[in-house]
């Protein structure tokens, strides 16, 4: 039995070992330049946390002080990414957390943080699927909403009122484009990522012209004074939930930059991975980091946050 257990122990800890020859050869195609790595974590990255989570901490969590929210999630990002980018220049191979635990903790450890690995995955897909139909539903009047629902109801408390195909359909359309090739959906990503940073671009450039400043300063009167909320608001001015409040967003926040770490998936397939690889999360992290703190800054100086919606709220936002 000791003999069993020992044998077991070492099974379950034993390390992936790579020889110097080894490291430098792929079966895959190498075409992934630092453009193109860079590209793939910012689209990775920009979704729910531009569109939904800026809104959602800024009303319910933070107030304006989701800007230092952002700050505080982009630094414990940036610490994140560094052991990234050298786990990456060391052993550039595919699989990224996986392979970077199976070679300095174990097997078992690999095993968990492989499957944890697809189910961030598979959630992160289908929640970024599900924001998608919802903002194209809210384009054709929320049609779609009142057809699944006349349909395909599930009547169900704990999931989804309807079955929403269009979101699977998503999902299913960018799982082929994924197995024509690597290249040939790096190229469409960094066309639908040009879109997001346009679209990015136009909300800061029209949110400038209509930002006040007194929305950084609302006193605890006004906050009395309101009679249409029936939420909790806070006590008014920049840090309207406390230093509490802006630093349980920044725990929030932090899931906004979870997508960089699909850079470190593509070690076989990136030209010159030591060096492609912890440049191209450093620069996703330091982009996304400005993008967020400048989207928290227009929306919260452009509304205030108690009417931030919670639905669409970027669109909505700037209909304000």
């Amino acid at each position: 039995m000791p003999s069993f257990l020992h044998r077991f122990y070492e099974n379950i800890t034993r390390k992936k070992t790579y020889d110097t020859e080894s490291l430098h050869t792929s079966q895959l195609r190498r075409c992934l330049t630092v453009f193109d790595l860079t590209v793939l974590g910012i689209g990775s990255t920009l979704g729910t946390g531009t569109y939904i989570l800026t809104g959602q901490v800024a009303r319910e969590t933070a107030g304006p002080s989701v800007i230092l929210s952002f700050l505080i999630a982009a630094i414990a990002s940036i610490l994140a990414g560094v052991c990234y980018a050298e786990f990456g220049a060391r052993a550039p191979r595919a699989g990224s957390a996986y392979t970077y635990t199976y070679v300095s903790v174990g097997e078992i450890m690999a095993f968990i943080i492989g499957w944890n690995m697809i189910l961030e995955y598979v959630i992160g897909a289908a929640s970024t699927a599900r924001a998608l139909s919802a903002y194209f539903d809210s384009l054709i009047n929320f049609a779609m909403k009142d057809y699944f629902i006349s349909h395909f109801p599930l009547h169900s408390e704990t999931f989804a009122p309807y079955a929403d195909l269009f979101a699977m359909a998503l999902c299913l359309i960018i799982t082929v484009l994924l197995i024509v090739g690597i290249k040939e959906s790096a190229v469409l990503n960094n066309v639908f990522t040009f879109i997001n940073l346009s679209v990015i671009a136009l909300v800061v450039v029209v949110g400038l012209t209509k930002v006040h400043g007194h929305n950084w300063a609302i006193s605890s009167e006004e906050i009395q004074n309101l009679t249409n909320v029936t939420y909790p608001v806070g006590k008014g001015g920049f840090f309207p939930f406390g230093i509490e409040g802006t630093l349980a967003g920044a725990a929030t926040c932090f899931y906004a930059f979870v997508g960089f770490d699909l850079v470190a998936t593509t070690g076989e397939e990136s030209k010159n991975p030591q060096r492609a690889i912890p440049m191209s999360i450093c620069l996703t992290l330091v982009v996304c980091s400005i993008i967020y703190c400048a989207v928290s800054i227009v929306v919260t100086l452009m509304v205030r946050k108690m009417f931030i919606h919670l639905r669409n709220r970027i669109i909505l936002n700037i209909s304000y």
